[in-house]
């Protein structure tokens, strides 16, 4: 589209700054360093993987397991930043630099999970297969839509490593997801000051991207096997859900650092936009805390009720935010 070649064509010298900051600003390190090797060993290939053995929450399991499979599918999301934004100048050179950067995250991610057997290799293979024959990564409209998108993600990818990594209970393994949520943060600065950019150069255009973008912001992992019954297990257990999204990336970043509020000389268009996007973060807060309260009234609960009898009744289901689509 001509908009889009205009919006590049602009933002050109601009990313050639940020991507001076980025090479300036990151540390170089290596995944070989960071992996436990001493924690594996001649069985490591040849035996049944058991759960038991490796005793994590569930829920961080899935956390592993998503995130892994999204840094796999790494072939497909370049091939749509190349397509969006062009292999060209600066930004062939960053698409390049990111690739680079992120196929580390599963070099290390994948190593880790290897020799601790947190995850099962078999299933996580199988699921890779999958995952990267399916190639399934979401593909925004316009080159804004995919400015905004990836500032959102990379930041949403950050917060969701580390806090995998808080309830691992294993310092090797917080290293991992640290290190890599290091990276993540970098790339979403990134990202959001190409946004903040783009907002100066067509406030109307940005507030429009950003409304479509919020309203229908989907989680790298979509396509994975049983996504959903991750999703819901992530969510329960507070690595990412509606009320972390919220909290974290709607009010800290629209709300404050792109300021939409505050903007002016909106088109009638823009205004409306703007209008729904509002309501969208505010409906998106309260169902974050009414859901985050019916979880915990579901903990207390069950724990009530194994002192009673334990070897009673599971969780209550109770429906998970749509982390697919929030």
């Amino acid at each position: 589209m001509q908009q889009d070649q205009a919006l590049i064509a602009d933002l050109t010298p601009i990313l050639g700054r940020l991507v001076d900051r980025h090479l300036s600003t990151t540390k170089e390190w290596f995944p070989h360093e960071l992996v436990p090797w001493e924690r594996g060993d001649a069985g490591t290939a040849s035996r049944e993987w058991d759960a038991l053995r490796h005793p994590v929450p569930d829920a961080v399991r899935s956390s592993l397991f998503v995130n892994l499979l999204t840094e796999d599918n790494l072939p497909y999301y370049f091939s749509t930043i190349d397509k969006m934004f062009g292999s060209t100048e600066v930004w062939g050179e960053w698409a390049r630099r990111w690739t680079a950067e992120e196929g580390r995250h599963s070099i290390v991610i994948r190593d880790y999970l290897t020799v601790t057997g947190m995850v099962d290799p078999v299933a996580l293979e199988r699921a890779r297969m999958h995952q990267v024959s399916h190639g399934i990564v979401p593909q925004p409209p316009t080159a804004l839509d995919g400015l905004v998108y990836v500032a959102l993600q990379e930041l949403a990818t950050r917060i969701a490593h580390r806090a995998t990594g808080k309830m691992l209970d294993d310092k090797a393994g917080y290293d991992v997801m640290a290190r890599v949520g290091a990276d993540e943060n970098l790339h979403y600065l990134l990202y959001r000051d190409l946004v903040t950019a783009s907002i100066e150069r067509d406030p109307s255009a940005a507030v429009l991207a950003i409304e479509r973008q919020v309203t229908d912001f989907e989680m790298p992992g979509t396509g994975i096997v049983d996504f959903e019954a991750h999703a819901m297990a992530i969510a329960k257990a507070g690595i990412y859900d509606l009320q972390v999204h919220h909290e974290q990336i709607l009010l800290p970043v629209v709300l404050r650092h792109w300021d939409v509020p505050a903007l002016e000389g909106l088109t009638p268009e823009a205004e409306t936009a703007r209008t729904r996007l509002l309501k969208r973060i505010d409906r998106v807060g309260r169902a974050g805390r009414r859901l985050a309260a019916r979880w915990a009234e579901t903990e207390a609960r069950d724990a009530a009720r194994s002192e009673v009898t334990p070897a009673g009744p599971g969780r209550d289901e109770v429906s998970a935010p749509e982390l697919s689509s929030v």
